[in-house]
């Protein structure tokens, strides 16, 4: 037997080994919600439409849990009020499964061609490490919507504004006009001086908030005049699965948490996330701009339940994408290497659950809010590289010259040759 039939052979089996692995894991660890959320989803709608409730009056039975989206979403969800429930959960799985496959394929791809790997098999055993990543399992198991947000940003960040395209800008203004928090993207855009995009984005968001009002005006009028701002339907601030600056600073206090102590926190978070926000896009390292915001609006939203926690995996596969390029044997790639497994096994461990019904003392500040800390790692030191980072986000075939960096260039290599690697590319 030939031995490129043999090594094929051989990575067959370990993934079917490894994916078999993740289904036992999964049938031990991972808890069940019976698509919790995709049940409050539906029941609002249903309740509106067929029983002529107001949308945001439904609570899901014996809950305080209610639609908390604006009404765009609502419009993009209608078709979901027409479908039986078995229906809904197939779409509802189908959709974020298709989103994270192609979210990874665009992240991990470049890693793969670059370290030489067969790239269905870096494929393969990336989904399988997802379907197991807490962030990941807990969106799908609730029925969420957070890896479709994930995709229309990354469409826009990945794909769009490195090709300099006048549709920049879509994708971000469509997640925000479905959920409010993926806005800071749009902030993003300002803050690294993306004019057009920007405006893009702020047109799409308008005119899709404009559409469901013109649609659904009364709706749209509680829903800006009150349900925004109805607290109480999101859930207990200090509750272990809200990994946020908020809920940390909830935790220490729960009866009367500190609201001064939680804005200084987040102005220090989000003057540290312009700083490496600018850094990043003259580096024209897109896929880190997608990595340190998504970071920080877990950080600095009031509410981050685990969940929502999928939008830190494009930091941690960026983490093996830098280790990778950095030379092989060197102390750095260890170190990028160790980061990425620690924070992916802590992020898929529950951890923070174990703290759940106590969460004082020292061993409850460290470990109820570790997913917050591993947040807060990324935005502070995820490497950023400098490279045409446009051209190989938009899937061009050019393999980038040099190595990935923190900030500076590598310091080993003489004046000439980073003459002729060439200047990073700055992107306006």
């Amino acid at each position: 037997m030939a031995q490129g039939a043999r090594r094929t052979i051989g990575q067959v089996v370990a993934v079917v080994v490894l994916a078999v692995a993740v289904a036992a894991f999964l049938s031990v660890a991972a808890a069940r919600h019976g698509f919790f959320d995709l049940h409050v989803y539906r029941g609002a709608l249903v309740w509106w439409v067929h029983d002529g409730g107001e949308i945001y009056d439904y609570l899901k039975p014996g809950t305080q849990y209610g639609f908390t989206y604006p009404p765009f979403a609502a419009l993009v969800m209608l078709p979901m009020a027409y479908l039986p429930w078995h229906a809904a959960i197939a779409v509802s799985v189908a959709a974020g499964a298709v989103t994270s496959a192609v979210l990874i394929w665009w992240l991990l791809d470049p890693v793969s061609r670059r370290a030489g790997w067969t790239r269905w098999f870096a494929f393969a055993v990336a989904l399988c490490l997802a379907a197991a990543f807490e962030p990941m399992r807990e969106t799908i198991n609730f029925g969420q919507v957070n890896t479709l947000l994930l995709f229309l940003v990354a469409v826009d960040l990945l794909r769009l504004l490195p090709r300099g395209s006048r549709w920049a800008g879509v994708g971000i203004g469509l997640a925000t006009a479905i959920k409010l928090t993926p806005g800071i993207f749009l902030v993003y855009l300002l803050v690294t001086r993306r004019w057009r995009a920007a405006a893009t984005a702020t047109g799409t968001a308008a005119g899709a908030t404009v559409l469901a009002a013109a649609l659904f005006p009364d709706a749209s009028r509680e829903f800006w005049t009150s349900a925004l701002w109805n607290t109480g339907r999101v859930g207990e601030l200090a509750f272990v699965s809200n990994q946020s600056l908020r809920g940390v600073v909830a935790r220490l206090d729960p009866q009367s948490p500190s609201t001064l102590a939680w804005l200084g926190l987040v102005a220090a978070t989000l003057a540290l996330w312009v700083w490496r926000s600018r850094a990043a896009a003259s580096a024209g390292d897109e896929a880190a701009g997608l990595a340190l915001t998504g970071a920080v609006m877990c950080l600095i939203s009031p509410v981050t339940w685990v969940h929502h926690l999928v939008w830190l995996l494009p930091g941690l596969l960026l983490l093996v994408e830098s280790a990778m390029a950095a030379p092989s044997g060197s102390r750095r790639r260890r170190l990028l290497l160790v980061a990425a497994i620690v924070g992916y096994a802590f992020l898929t461990s529950r951890i923070v659950w174990a703290w759940e019904r106590d969460f004082s003392g020292v061993d409850g500040f460290l470990f109820s809010n570790t997913y917050v800390w591993i947040s807060l790692a990324l935005l502070a030191f995820l490497p950023l590289r400098h490279r045409a980072a446009a051209t190989e986000w938009a899937g061009s075939a050019v393999e980038p010259a040099g190595v990935a960096q923190l900030d500076q260039p590598d310091r080993r290599s003489s004046a000439g040759e980073r003459h002729r690697v060439g200047r990073p590319l700055t992107v306006r």
